[in-house]
């Protein structure tokens, strides 16, 4: 229990000394945001800052943030202090950076920040990898929390054969459409709220559960700084890619950008996104430490599926009505992922392909296509055996992907601005490390053995190092000669 405090301290006393440097080296300042300036009543909307920090929250923490410290720990405690610092100095940072340069930029998405500070050739790669990873998402966030409402609400077989399967993702597929389409201030604006309550109730009777029930959790200096996985699987890169929503993710670099467009003011950043990280690494520590109790406990082991994990905590940390309450807030996580993902993508396409999103047949048409994919990837995975867990895993490593791009646009943003730009190099070179030796290494990768794997990925990681800073040059260099 003592590592596990500790993690807690690192993650809150850190947060709140790191934020601090992160808003000092960007300078944010009373300038008007593209909220005001550009407002639209579609997706240029100022909202309030708890709103939008609500949104943030609940945009960024998917089932990453709870399935993924559940299979983490299994490394053992230290997943408590990994995931407090990654968050702190990575994702929290990276979050922030994003959305504040979104700001910055009259509210541009992810793929016209990585355009104008990578360059076009960079900007058809991750184009075409961001809407793939979106399109992976929503599919991913229909599927779970789906399964989770069947199988631990409804408590019946979550079989494709089985006709509620079917209609439970039907209405979270019609949810999602409507998301999208409507103003921003008037479908996820107003739910949110309640779908913020269910959160905040689960995540504080499960932390408090681990307390009045005693949970036992070990410490790491009796297991050793890395335990033994129960599959022999390697510390790095494989806990990195499995814990991403809880540590780094580059999907909220997507969300950050899209709330950069209701923020009202610049000095609001911090709360909203860099506080909000930290919130959602309070979640996966939580996570982490029911998911080791119960183990420990004997009410799981290993082998059991992470999901199930979630209803056994659940209902013996909260019994059975408290633990319905916290089920629906980890079924409620995803969706307010999904609908936003989808939301971000019609957005990248719109901007990509100049399409007027004020009109509503515009956003009909982009959307159409975008669900009409999403159906065809979630249909694949649930009707082929061992499909979902091949989108899972692809997911996975294409969410980590992104946040190698994301630090790449800072640190380049931060060095043409005269800003400490190692604070996203670092983090940058660390995750493209572990997203190239994981896919080098992978059956769905290139499947070569894990010392070349990890001789490549650091050749990988010295090139992407010294072209994030070249360019970082030339472009600070161009600002000066102008």
């Amino acid at each position: 229990m003592i590592t596990f405090i500790i993690g807690l301290a690192i993650l809150l006393i850190g947060g709140a000394l790191y934020g601090k440097v992160c808003e000092k080296a960007f300078r944010p300042d009373d300038r008007e945001t593209p909220a005001v300036r550009l407002n639209d009543g579609v997706d240029y909307v100022p909202m309030k800052k708890w709103k939008n920090s609500l949104i943030q929250l609940l945009n960024i923490a998917g089932t990453g943030p709870i399935l993924g410290p559940i299979q983490g720990i299994l490394f053992g405690p230290i997943a408590f202090l990994t995931i407090p610092i990654g968050c702190v100095i990575g994702g929290a940072f990276h979050d922030y950076m994003s959305g504040m340069i979104s700001i910055r930029s009259d509210g541009a998405q992810m793929p016209l920040l990585i355009k104008k500070h990578l360059g076009k050739y960079t900007y058809l790669i991750y184009n075409a990898f961001v809407c793939l990873t979106l399109l992976l998402v929503g599919a991913v966030f229909i599927y779970t929390p789906g399964d989770l409402f069947i199988t631990q609400i409804l408590k019946t077989d979550n079989g494709a054969a089985n006709p509620l399967v079917w209609v439970v993702y039907g209405a979270i597929f019609v949810y999602y459409v409507i998301a999208t389409l409507f103003p921003i201030d008037k479908i996820i604006g107003k739910v949110y709220p309640f779908f913020g309550a269910l959160l905040i109730l689960s995540a504080i009777g499960v932390f408090i559960g681990l307390f009045v029930k005693g949970y036992p959790l070990d410490n790491i200096w009796t297991t050793g700084v890395i335990g033994v996985h129960p599959n022999g699987l390697h510390f790095i890169p494989i806990f990195f890619v499995t814990v991403a929503c809880g540590i780094v993710s580059g999907f909220h670099s997507t969300q950050a950008t899209l709330v950069s467009r209701t923020m009202r003011s610049e000095k609001e950043g911090r709360t909203t996104f860099y506080n909000m990280m930290i919130a959602e690494g309070f979640i996966a520590m939580i996570w982490a430490a029911a998911a080791m109790g119960v183990i420990k406990l004997g009410l799981a082991n290993a082998s059991t599926d992470a999901t199930s994990v979630v209803g056994i905590v659940s209902n013996n940390l909260l019994g059975s009505v408290g633990g319905i309450i916290a089920i629906i807030g980890i079924i409620v996580l995803p969706i307010t992922s999904g609908d936003t993902a989808l939301r971000s993508l019609r957005l990248m396409v719109a901007d990509a392909l100049k399409i007027d999103q004020s009109k509503k047949t515009n956003r009909l048409a982009v959307s159409a296509v975008i669900f009409a994919i999403v159906a065809c990837v979630l249909i694949f995975a649930k009707l082929n055996t061992g499909g979902f867990n091949v989108l899972w895993r692809y997911f996975a490593w294409a969410n980590q992907t992104l946040a190698v791009f994301a630090f790449a646009m800072i640190a380049v943003y931060m060095m043409k601005n005269k800003q400490p730009f190692i604070m996203a190099l670092v983090p940058g070179m660390f995750y493209m490390f572990v997203i190239s030796s994981f896919i080098l290494n992978a059956a769905i990768g290139f499947n070569l053995p894990w010392a070349a794997s990890y001789t490549v990925a650091g050749i990988l990681t010295a090139a992407y190092c010294a072209v994030v800073v070249w360019s970082g040059a030339v472009q600070r260099k161009q600002i000066c000669e102008k």
